[in-house]
């Protein structure tokens, strides 16, 4: 990436993102070198404007910012920093500099299982359940959400709770499955449900 350097005296803000949660957890300023020292050791490093020099996010606190992945704006003057902080990234204690709590959304989790289905779907191991129902064919993979849905019910009506999202847990992963192999993203049924809130939205 050819950064902007030269627009703000030689710095470029750099905006660090928790690569799993996507909260924003800080912004800092990095001038060339910090860059590269970033990009060289896979931790986050900034420049400080008060004390005139390079510090590497955790060096004292042990905190560190580990970089996943760097991007630059459509001005190529603003650092998008991708990362997975190794504890919290205040110097006040907190998660972010926001004091916000830095935990995922668990929802989040369903558009990673898909990820790695298709992964699956992909490369086709030899010995994971995944690829066998790959293996099975179409047929099979909605007899499978069928099946599993069924058993969803009856421990709705005569299970219990954790017998309920267990089996709930089993009809999610297979409906997967089977979106993944017709090709469908699960965003797809969220932006369905989402527009079904939305006044004048009329059955099909």
């Amino acid at each position: 990436m050819d950064i902007d350097f030269d627009k703000m005296n030689g710095l470029v803000p750099a905006i660090i993102q928790d690569e799993r949660t996507l909260k924003v957890l800080m912004l800092g300023f990095m001038n060339e070198e910090a860059y590269r020292k970033t990009l060289a050791s896979g931790k986050v490093t900034f420049y400080s404007r008060s004390r005139k020099c390079l510090w590497t996010k955790g060096e004292t606190s042990g905190n560190f910012l580990n970089v996943v992945s760097v991007e630059s704006d459509c001005d190529n003057d603003t650092l998008l920093i991708k990362a997975i902080p190794d504890g919290p990234v205040c110097h006040t204690g907190t998660d972010t500099c926001w004091g916000e709590d830095n935990t995922a959304n668990p929802l989040t989790f369903m558009s990673a299982l898909q990820d790695f289905i298709e992964k699956r779907h992909e490369e086709m191991p030899e010995g994971s359940y995944t690829t066998s129902l790959f293996k099975d064919g179409i047929n099979r993979i909605a007899q499978k959400v069928g099946e599993e849905a069924l058993e969803a019910v009856i421990e709705a009506v005569n299970g219990s709770d954790d017998r309920l999202v267990y089996e709930a847990s089993d009809m999610f992963y297979h409906l997967i499955v089977l979106l993944t192999e017709k090709g469908i993203r699960i965003e797809r049924i969220a932006e369905e449900l989402r527009s079904r809130h939305e006044p004048g939205w009329h059955k099909h």
